[in-house]
């Protein structure tokens, strides 16, 4: 297990990464349980956010595929009011661990969450800020990624997707528009940090994820019902 520290504004996080997380059918490792490079982009462009164009302070935030935590726990750090992250269920322990190392137990939760499992969407509820890093990886996950978003976000949510740009990733973003969601890729300057260097740093992009917002969602059975 390695243990890395994150600078977040005048704060540090501490971030647990294990190692001996396995996927129980093909005892492969779960690499969610790494901190990525997307994670780190999105958290950086956060706190640099933070102090010129976006509030955090009082809002409710989602992560979704978290993985390590880095940037639902960056939004608690800027002043969120709730945070949740989701994974699957192997992936939990390493969230909680990460919750606690911090003390933010109070004020961040941990819970499963398949995308696009009406069994998982039902108990999430809807918020403010839905944070994603590194999840445009396979297209065949997108439609639950999109049943899973059009169920957390309202009129009000703002959706925020860190990503490094690999040969799936245009094919994933294709089918989300398929799906009847707006990219819109945000400017982004990034700092050198990290052991990440300017170069590689032009690889990656940050989009806003705008949902389609059609009447038949008033109907949804995971709609408006289960507010955190």
């Amino acid at each position: 297990m390695a243990m890395r520290q994150i600078q977040v504004a005048d704060d540090t996080l501490v971030i647990h990464e294990l190692e001996d997380v396995c996927d129980s059918a093909t005892g492969r490792a779960l690499t969610g349980s790494w901190i990525w490079a997307s994670a780190l982009v999105l958290s950086h462009w956060m706190t640099n956010q933070s102090r010129t164009n976006f509030s955090f302070l009082g809002k409710t935030v989602l992560e979704l595929g978290a993985g390590a935590g880095l940037p639902g726990l960056t939004a608690a750090r800027l002043g969120a009011s709730q945070v949740v992250l989701t994974d699957i269920k192997p992936l939990l322990p390493g969230l909680l661990k990460n919750v606690e190392a911090n003390g933010l137990g109070e004020l961040v939760k941990v819970r499963e969450l398949v995308w696009g499992s009406d069994e998982s969407l039902s108990e999430v509820g809807e918020f403010d800020l839905v944070l994603m890093s590194d999840v445009f990886y396979n297209a065949e996950e997108m439609v639950g990624l999109a049943k899973t978003l059009r169920c957390v976000c309202d009129r009000k949510t703002t959706v925020l997707a860190a990503t490094e740009v690999r040969p799936p990733t245009a094919e994933c973003l294709s089918e989300l528009v398929k799906e009847g969601f707006v990219l819109v890729e945000l400017p982004c300057e990034f700092a050198s940090s990290e052991g990440m260097n300017m170069e590689s740093l032009d690889s990656f992009a940050i989009f806003q994820v705008i949902p389609p917002h059609e009447e038949s969602q008033m109907d949804s059975p995971c709609n408006r019902d289960h507010r955190t």
